[in-house]
This record gives structure tokens, sequence and C-alpha cells, in this order.
């Protein structure tokens, strides 16, 4: 187990990250989100030994994560850390790449091992070409293989699919977190992404002002976010007052409310006139102003024309789920 306990850390006498504590199991999952400059890459850094905490102590298995402060060399040998910056040999092939950290005295498994991985990235076909001569997101796709091929016991990863396109992300994300799983690797990922979070990670911290602000599984999160920053990192969302939806609920309180929560009526509720709508595929994403001139987003499977008066209404679960 992973133990980070009440660790604090500034680059000056400022805190950038103070008292975090959390545990992570064998095989888990965890995803780190928050605003840019929150401190997710420094929390990465922190756990892999890269930096010195200012107070609290980080072990894994009851042995304590010594920083630069112990380590001529900083960072643990059951560690894997793959930053933003790559640090590829950019004058050698894919397969000398991924294979940099492999034992030369068993060449087979040599081979076996960077064939596994070179599948895994979908980059058969590359491995013998230079580095210097892949897109961004081919030579991010070779750091990934490269930091997996001795096993690590902990893989840290910082916006790991920032350089890949969008139509090789979903196949390359799935491959990657399934492989994970199966080999019982333990995973940190700082990400933006919902796409790397809410469909693979088994926990969720969100960062923000030093702290953890929030900390749970994904779903839980998701529809309980206990304020408008929490649920703001998954995207759109309203703030309404209750009064305006129902009746009956007499609460003088708002609520968030994502788009797609909402119920369209002909009839009843919160009354708004659509002033523009969005083509996302699977359905319209509308904006709309109510008679209090407040704007909201809400959807639809159908188009919607502008200026076409419609009510807006949300279930009764969803508006005690938020409240409770």
């Amino acid at each position: 187990m992973l133990n980070v306990n009440s660790i604090s850390f500034g680059y000056t006498e400022k805190m950038v990250l103070k008292d975090l504590n959390f545990t992570v199991g064998k095989g888990e999952h965890l995803s780190i989100i928050g605003e840019s400059g929150c401190g997710k890459s420094t929390l990465l850094k922190l756990v892999y030994g890269l930096l010195q905490p200012a107070d609290g102590t980080i072990s894994w298995n009851d042995k304590q994560v010594l920083g630069p402060d112990f380590n001529l060399v900083p960072g643990e040998k059951y560690m894997k850390y793959l930053s933003q910056d790559f640090d590829l040999m950019p004058y050698t092939t894919v397969e000398e790449n991924v294979s940099k950290f492999l034992s030369v005295f068993y060449p087979e498994e040599l081979q076996e091992r960077t064939e596994q991985l070179l599948e895994m990235i979908e980059m058969e076909d590359f491995a013998k070409t230079k580095v210097q001569f892949l897109s961004g997101g081919q030579q991010q796709r070779v750091a990934l293989a490269r930091v997996l091929a001795q096993e690590p016991e902990i893989l840290l990863l910082d916006e790991p699919f920032g350089h890949i396109d969008n139509f090789r992300t979903n196949s390359f994300r799935k491959n990657l977190f399934n492989y994970l799983k199966r080999k019982g690797i333990t995973c940190l990922v700082a990400t933006h992404d919902m796409d790397d979070v809410l469909p693979y990670a088994d926990q969720l911290i969100v960062l923000k002002d030093q702290e953890i602000l929030a900390h749970g599984t994904p779903k839980n999160i998701y529809r309980h976010p206990k304020d408008l920053y929490t649920a703001s990192l998954f995207g759109e969302v309203n703030v309404v007052p209750i009064q305006l939806l129902k009746q009956y609920a007499k609460i003088n309180k708002s609520i968030l409310v994502y788009p797609h929560e909402f119920q369209i009526s002909e009839k009843s509720g919160l009354r708004v006139r659509v002033k523009k709508s969005f083509f996302k595929g699977s359905h319209y994403l509308h904006e709309g102003l109510t008679d209090d001139g407040e704007t909201l987003s809400f959807t639809s499977r159908e188009s919607l024309k502008p200026e076409t008066k419609i009510y807006l209404n949300v279930a009764l679960e969803t508006i005690n789920a938020r409240i409770a």
C-alpha cells in the first residue's frame, strides 16, 4: 500500500500542497484532478522522490520513500514516473528506446518483451524508426512503453495522453489501463481529461488551494459534487435555486445541475428561452435565458430553434441527492 501521510511542500515559503493524506492499495488506480497550478504534478514528483516534503512522510509497503535530501539519484527503483517531458533517445529506434532498461543477457526475453510493449502501444510498424522522426503523440506512446518495460510496482503518469490524437487515445487508454489492472500495477494519474478518470479510476482526488477538496470514487464525486469547482471539472454545470424548479421543494438553496440532468417540458417548470444550440453528435447542447436573465445550459436529443420557449425540470431524486 502507498501511504501519503500529512505531507506539505512549497517551492518557496508559500505552500503548494498542505497536509495531504491518502492511501492507495496494490493495483489500484488513483486519478488526481484540479485546475492548472493546483499541484498535481508536484504531488507526483513528491511520491516519486524527486522533491523533498517539507513535512510528512510517503511510504510503500511500510518502506519510506526518500527524497533528494537522502538519495543522490532521486527516485525509487520500484517506481516509474512519466512526466510531460519524455526523455527519449532521439537518434535511436523505437524498439531500442523501449528495451533500454531490459537486460541484454537474455536476448529472447528482451525481444519478446519489446514486441509485447510495441503491440500495446500500437507501434509495431515503427519498431525500426528513429524517435526523432516521430510525432509528439507517437513519442509519448514510446515513453509510456519504456517506463513499463521493467513492470514497476507503482506507475506515476502526468497527463499521459496529452499529445496523442483523439482517434488513437480511446483504444490506447483502454489498452494501457487494462494492462495495468492485469499486472496489478498501482497507478497514479494527474489529468484534466475526465475520460481518463470516470471509466477507469478506483479513487479520485480533487486538489484546490493546497488541499484535498474531495476524495472518493469517481462515480460518487460526479453524482454528489460538494461545490461548483468540483462539478465544473467534469464539464459544464448550472447553479439553480431549487424553488424555481419544483414548487413543492420549499428550500431556500441552490443546487448544481449538469446540462443532461434537465428534463424538458412544454407545460411547467423553469421557463427558458433558447438562445443558441450546438450539435454534439449524440445530442444538442443549448444555451437558454430564464425570465430573470440567467443563462442555463441543457441538452436534448433534437435541435431547438432560437427563441423557442420551453420549461426545465430536474428529477426529484437528483434534487434530494444534491441537498443531502
